[in-house]
Parts: C-alpha cells; structure tokens; sequence
C-alpha cells in the first residue's frame, strides 16, 4: 500500500521561527471508528509558513475518500510553547487534494490563521485618568442570520450552541435529518446518508457552513445565495415547536438552493424551489464520492421483481435510496397519495410481516419496511401494506455503495 507525503500552512504575521504546529489527519467512519493517516506533534513552522512534508501511513483509500485535517498551533514564548487556539481547527480535503499540495484555502480566512495586533493601545479618554485602554476588533458577519430572528433572539434558529448541540444529537443518532415541512426530503436523503456513513464530514460540512456560509464534500460545491443564508419566515408554529432546525437549514436548504439557477430558496415555507429530481439527488451523491450500483427510477409506478432487485441490493448493505408516495406512509392519515413526491432511504430490506424474504409472486403478503423519512428511522409503512400495495406507491431506486 502507499504513503504520501503532505503538508498545509498557517496563516501569521508572527515570526514562523515562533511558531509550532500539531497536525492530525484522519477519517471517521460509520461505526465511528477512527483512521489515522498522520499524526505529528509541536513540529517547526516552515519560514514560508507551510508545514513540513511529512509521511503518511499506508492507505489503500482511493483519492477520492475525504479526511479532516486537524491543527492545533503554538507560540514559542521564553523557551516554553504556548497554545494559541481556543480549540484545534479542522477541514476537509480529498486525499487527492491532500496528496497534490491542494489541503488550503486561497480564502486566508479558512486557514489555520494568528495574528498579534501592533497597534498601540490608547486611552479611553484624553485625560489619561482612568488607566482603561480601547482595542478594536474587526469580524465577519455570521453567515447565516434569519430576517424574523435576528442575531441576540432567543428565537434565533442559528445560534452556535443550538446548532452545536444538534449536532451533537446527530453525532449520537439520537437524531436524523428533518425537513419538517419543507419540500426538501432529497437533500435530507443525502444527508441522512451522509450521516451514517462519514459522521465526521456530516458535522464538518455543518460546521463549515455555519462559519463560512459554504463548504465542498469531495467535489460538491455547496454554496448557497444570500437569500438562503438570511431566510424569510417563520421557523416555529403558534406553540414554539420547531418547524425546521436551524442545523437542518443550513445543510439542506443550503444544498438544494446550490443547485437553484433559477429559482432561490430563501423561505422557510417555500415548496416549490425544493424538489429534487432523481438526476439532479444522483449528482449530489456521486461528486461526494458514492458510488452508483443500480437505478430503476421510472416515471411510473414499480412493479414487485423491482421491489425484489432493490431488495437483494439492501440485503448486501448498499444505500437504497427511493422515490415513493407519500400516502404509503403511517404518519399521511387515511388518506392516501399516487404521485411520486417522498424521497425515503432503506434502513433494512423489505421483509413479510410474518417472516422470511419476498419473492415477486408474493403479491398479497404482508410487507413491512424500517425506513428513514422526516427525522424518523422505523417501521413507517402503514399496517396491513401488502407487497403489491408497496410496489404501487414505488416509483422505483437509486442504490449506492457506501463511502469509505
């Protein structure tokens, strides 16, 4: 297996003889485990200020699996080194970009940066009295800040701890993606997946939204417009129950409004701007490094050797990702649905109610199926569902090979 050899720079106006540097590259995956690529420690400061080249250790990985890279950086101060970062800084690169010199942004403000002011400090008052000094600090705007809840709201949907700690929840699986009621089940399809196969690059993606209101998963540019970053209407009902999460927002409008050449999505209740069609959920998943198996996708409903060739695909871990009714769903009520307007994500194969696999002369047996839809994972297929019911309200699959 191959090593490579690589590096990155920091940004400062420190002398690089003072600075130092940790340097941490390594992958998370589903069963949050971690990969270590490299790991080197309190390592000197090229005077270019890059980081030395180091070697890695050997990977198979193809050049397309994404790895964080994580720095922490010090100050040299009489001989001692010194931290000067809250919290070590993290982003993502391929290991293509990696390998290629390409693991930092042309934006200085994405890289590791540490800068000491040289100004002089100068009293407050012209009398000189009181011994009090001003500095004055210049900041970015957050990048995304909702029109009806300003920045200081105690409504504000996109306050860092509320989206820190729904991270969190989604980093435990004690949460999944929800639309609410958004039209944006694609994207959340994407990142549900997303989620339980690369955890890490769901919570950096999330993160680099929310610092720099964008952020790349391998090569899916995820860059939403001004509209979407500052969203019009109301993010809770009359009760004060979430309508949509702030994390969500800024991960799924922020993908579908990427996307939108014609169209902005930049309003919480807006339906239209969010459907996704199957070429377009494709893209999104192949530029971030999946594979596509299979795809029976028709513009008319499945028949049950579709629902079987879908399901020998689940049964060997494959992402099956489909395009439903809605109205086969327990949550619709009694009512139902024929046209195909739900994007949902296997969680297990299709089996009978009373046990054993399905086969396509099975029409009448009762079916049931573990699925992700609207921030739920479970048994969502109404009850008594037969096989050719299900078939009925499928409009076919894409099916992807997890990431690595």
């Amino acid at each position: 297996m191959p090593r490579y050899n690589i590096y990155t720079k920091v940004e400062s106006n420190v002398p690089a003889s003072d600075l130092y540097y940790d340097l941490n590259v390594y992958k998370t995956d589903g069963n949050n485990k971690k990969h270590v690529l490299l790991s080197v420690t309190q390592q000197p400061i090229d005077p270019s200020y890059y980081t030395q080249s180091h070697d890695t250790n050997e990977t198979d990985d193809d050049l397309s699996v994404i790895y964080i890279i994580e720095m922490s950086l010090y100050r040299k101060h009489g001989g001692k080194l010194i931290s000067v970062l809250s919290s070590p800084t993290k982003k993502m690169y391929t290991l293509g970009e990696i390998v290629s010199g390409k693991a930092y942004s042309k934006n200085k403000r994405e890289n590791v940066c540490y800068f000491e002011t040289k100004a002089q400090t100068k009293p407050v008052n012209e009398s000189g009295d009181d011994n009090i000094h001003s500095v004055q600090i210049t900041c970015q705007e957050r990048a995304f800040i909702a029109k009806e809840y300003p920045v200081g709201s105690t409504n504000d949907p996109f306050d860092k701890k509320k989206i820190e700690n729904q991270i969190v929840s989604r980093m435990s699986y004690s949460s999944y993606p929800n639309q609410g009621g958004t039209s944006l089940c694609g994207p959340a399809a994407f990142f549900y997946c997303l989620q339980m196969d690369r955890p890490d690059v769901y919570k950096q993606a999330a993160n680099e939204l929310w610092l720099y209101g964008k952020t790349k998963i391998g090569i899916l540019n995820i860059s939403p417009g001004d509209g979407c970053r500052h969203p019009k209407g109301e993010f809770y009902d009359d009760y004060g129950r979430e309508l949509v999460s702030g994390l969500d927002w800024i991960t799924l409008a922020s993908l579908r409004d990427s996307e939108n050449l014609l169209m902005s999505y930049d309003e919480v209740g807006d339906q239209v701007s969010g459907i996704t069609m199957w070429g377009k959920l494709t893209e999104w998943f192949e530029k971030a490094g999946y594979e596509k198996i299979f795809d029976n996708i028709s513009i008319s409903h499945a028949n049950e050797a579709d629902i079987v060739k879908l399901n020998s695909y689940a049964k060997q871990g494959y992402r099956v990702v489909t395009l439903i009714s809605a109205g086969m769903l327990k949550g619709w009520g009694n009512g139902d649905s024929s046209s195909k307007n739900h994007w949902i994500v296997w969680d297990e194969p299709v089996c009978k109610v009373d046990g054993g696999d399905i086969t396509p002369i099975d029409n009448d047996e009762l079916i049931e199926l573990k699925l992700f839809s609207w921030g739920r994972v479970d048994w969502q297929i109404k009850d008594k569902s037969s096989l050719n019911y299900f078939a009925k309200h499928i409009f076919g699959g894409l099916v992807f090979k997890p990431i690595k």
